[in-house]
């Protein structure tokens, strides 16, 4: 598998949505299992989701060559978007994301909003462009601490 992309997205925000929740929701949907490729769960454990040779099925238009982390949250008590991640995500996260980068060097490393098109076509994705505020967080920064 190719790949240009890892896409972070936050999910649901329920107490406990587990890597089983998450499959049947999205075979609800219709899709043929966990569109993500990873799972990071509250307590920080990574679950794999998906085998990296199929194509995900989680940013539409880019799912060809990226590979899906999702973190269970992204939601506040209210359903709005949120950046919940506890402190064992935040690590699993960057855990994960460096060992893809040794795998699949040069990648470029993006939140699910920032795959969003430039409407105003001034070469920055802004907030009022986002076609989902996911991952509730700026990767760009969050990856300049790795």
């Amino acid at each position: 598998m190719r790949t240009d992309s890892f896409n972070l997205t936050g999910g649901l925000y329920i107490s406990i949505f587990t890597e089983d929740d998450l499959e049947v929701c999205h075979r609800r949907r219709g899709f043929n299992g966990t569109g993500y490729h990873f799972y990071i769960r509250k307590n920080g454990d990574i679950k794999t989701t998906r085998e990296i040779e199929r194509i995900g099925a989680h940013a539409k238009g880019h799912n060809q060559n990226s590979i899906g982390i999702c973190y269970e949250g992204g939601l506040d008590c209210h359903g709005h978007p949120a950046d919940t991640r506890t402190e064992w995500q935040i690590h699993s996260m960057r855990v994960l994301i460096l060992a893809l980068l040794r795998d699949y060097p040069g990648c470029r490393v993006c939140g699910h909003r920032d795959l969003s098109p430039d409407l105003n076509g001034n070469g920055e994705i802004e907030p009022e462009e986002w076609i989902k505020a996911c991952p509730c967080f700026e990767v760009k920064e969050f990856c300049s601490k790795m």
